[in-house]
């Protein structure tokens, strides 16, 4: 649970929210996707830390593997619902 804490943790660093990033799709989806990405990568850092700091492998890497997955499919879904729906974005060019 605690691999799985740090993978929302260090992602919510990286980039901006779900929300902003269907508000903002239309605008800016490739570079928010980047950061999302790069959060993914400093995540997965330290879930192998946690792992190999850790006898029993599997908690943290099913911890952290899950919240990848589950926060790589919130924003890859808030792209595609943003790019299809458009609407009034939260930044002004």
């Amino acid at each position: 649970m605690v691999a799985a804490g740090l993978v929302y943790e260090i992602i919510a660093a990286a980039c901006s929210s779900p929300q902003t990033t269907e508000i903002n799709a239309g605008v800016r989806a490739d570079t928010l996707m980047k950061w999302v990405m790069i959060g993914m990568a400093q995540a997965a850092v330290f879930v192998i830390i946690a792992t190999l700091m850790d006898e029993d492998k599997w908690p943290s890497l099913l911890g952290g593997g899950l919240a990848g997955v589950m926060m790589w499919t919130s924003y890859a879904h808030a792209k595609a619902a943003g790019l299809a729906n458009g609407g009034p974005t939260t930044e002004q060019y």
